[in-house]
């Protein structure tokens, strides 16, 4: 059963010290999953290769930048709690970092709240596998970077609103059930990685910072994707993960 694949006691089989070498480049990380702001950090920032996320289906290289004087780095994160996760432990061995800035698009479950604001999720709902091996079975996963999110969305006057979040890999099974249920709890978005990505860093000692653009909109009777590109690829949420990477590293 899902709910015991959590073993906090015996060592794993695989490790990344059998696939790549342990680096010390920066620690704290960019995870991006539009290709379109991937390309733009390639493109208007001076960038160098420090590391490789391979697969037998390609590989994608981790790199590294600066963002006023600080040296950060990034990568084009595969979409999904597992192959997210996975990439982020890769990274994190390859680069030496702990703090990461996570900022995806999400499925819009409360208009009314959400226009015009991201959102800073506050726990997740885990209806994926990854976090069942990372932590002990539970209906939902606290995200604690939230508060120093929302701290600093406050000084730089950024629209937000915080609350719970649905994590699930299967997005044609978001059933009306299941829809239901999760705007009853208050979920304020749909995502893919949260949970997932959330159990990865408490195991290991990471920190994650998220935040999340809303698009398409999902209800009982409709799915409208008008929005969906914007959540995807707008570039001012690009610069607000930067200026937040720029702030942890200076507390490093």
């Amino acid at each position: 059963m899902i709910t015991d694949s959590y073993d906090p006691v015996t060592r794993p089989v695989v490790s990344p010290d059998d696939f790549y070498p342990e680096g010390e480049v920066s620690r704290v990380c960019l995870i991006i999953f539009s290709e379109q702001l991937f390309r733009y950090m390639q493109e208007h920032f001076t960038c160098e290769p420090v590391g490789m996320i391979g697969a037998c289906n390609g590989r994608k290289q981790i790199w590294k930048t600066e963002y006023e004087g600080e040296a950060l780095v990034f990568y084009l994160s595969a979409i999904g709690s597992c192959g997210a996760g996975n990439d982020l432990i890769e990274t994190a061995h390859q680069t030496g970092a702990r703090k990461f800035v996570m900022f995806g698009s999400a499925g819009n479950l409360a208009p009314e709240k959400t226009e015009g604001k991201y959102v800073i999720p506050t726990a997740a709902y885990r209806d994926e596998g990854l976090s069942y091996h990372y932590a002990p079975p539970s209906d939902y996963i606290e995200t604690p970077g939230h508060g120093l999110l929302e701290k600093l969305f406050d000084e730089w006057n950024v629209p937000y609103v915080s609350g719970p979040v649905w994590t699930t890999d299967a997005i044609y099974r978001e059933t009306v059930g299941h829809l239901k249920a999760r705007q009853a709890d208050g979920c304020l978005a749909v995502d893919m990685e949260i949970s997932g990505v959330q159990a990865v860093c408490d195991f290991h000692g990471y920190e994650l910072y998220d935040f999340l653009q809303v698009g398409d909109v999902l209800s009982e009777d409709s799915h409208d994707v008008e929005a969906l590109h914007g959540a995807n690829h707008d570039l001012p949420k690009l610069f607000l993960a930067l200026r937040i990477a720029g702030t942890l590293a200076d507390a490093v």
